[in-house]
Order: C-alpha cells, then structure tokens, then sequence
C-alpha cells in the first residue's frame, strides 16, 4: 500500500469517526422507558461500514477513537463508564463481523457476519454489564440482573436495527 493510500484510507475513516459522533449527537433516543439510559443511536452503522471496508483491526480503531469523541462530547454524561462500555459493544461486534466478512466478501457473508456481530454484542454486554456496572455506578449485581432482559432485548434491538439500515 502507497502513502498516498494509506492516508486516503486514514481520511476515510476519520469521516466515518465524524459521521459516528454525529450521528449520536442528532439522533438518539430511549427504546424502553424502564430504563431510559438505554438509548438507540445509529452512531455503529458508519463503524459498521467501516470495518467491512477496512477489515476488523480498523473497525477496531474506529470504535476507540469514535467512544473517545462521544464520551468527551456528545455523551460526555456517562464519562469513562460510557467510553469503556461502548468499546466493549462495539469493539465485540465488528471484531466478530469483520473477521467473519473478511474472507468471503458476498452478501450472503455479510449478514452472517452482521448476524453473528449482533450475537456477540449481546453476549458481551451482559457480562460487562454484570462487571463494569457495578464498578461505576454502585448498583448491587442482584439490580443489574433485575434490569437484564432490557439490557439483552436493547443490545438485540440497538445491533439489529443498525445491522439492518
């Protein structure tokens, strides 16, 4: 790979960082009223086309550098809680798509993979949240399972409708 490529490339991804924080920023909204810290953003769907473009590593540096932006701006409310559970998300995500896409670039790859993405977030968040949650806001364990349908119905939800668009 050229100079002159690898910065089209860096330049492109930094669009895709941009678009992400955003996109945050315009568009984000609570899907249960139970627990409305849980809110839907499209901020993963340019990291998302990011990491099928670029491969798994660079759909990882793209979730660092974009949970970075957003917890120090437009999500700066839940602090270093935020930028570690984001990554965490995220991070799960497109490193499971991205590998998965990687070797066979088809349609039929692609919603493997975003499938298999959806599963991962999922999976990561409910022991991240049975983690980290306590660590940073002091809720019992036994709270944060009462919540934890919700938790696993949003990661679903939140995962899937951006996979999807």
């Amino acid at each position: 790979m050229t100079s002159q490529n690898k910065t089209v490339r860096l330049a492109k991804m930094g669009m895709l960082v941009a678009i992400s924080v955003v996109l945050v920023s315009i568009v984000r909204f609570p899907i249960f009223p139970a627990v409305a810290f849980l809110e839907y953003d499209p901020a993963d769907i340019p990291i998302i086309i990011g990491t099928f473009a670029f491969g798994p590593i660079a759909g990882l540096m793209i979730v660092i550098i974009t949970s970075i932006l957003q917890g120090v701006t437009v999500s700066a409310a839940s602090g270093l809680y935020g930028i570690i559970m984001h990554i965490l998300a995220t991070g799960a995500f497109v490193l499971v798509a991205g590998l998965l896409y990687k070797g066979n670039k088809s349609k039929r790859e692609a919603v493997i993979a975003l499938v298999a993405g959806v599963a991962a977030m999922t999976i990561v968040m409910v022991i991240a949240n049975m983690i980290v949650t306590p660590l940073f806001t002091g809720w019992p364990l036994s709270a944060v399972m009462e919540v934890m349908p919700f938790i696993v119905a949003f990661n679903l939800l939140k995962a899937g409708v951006n996979s999807i668009i």
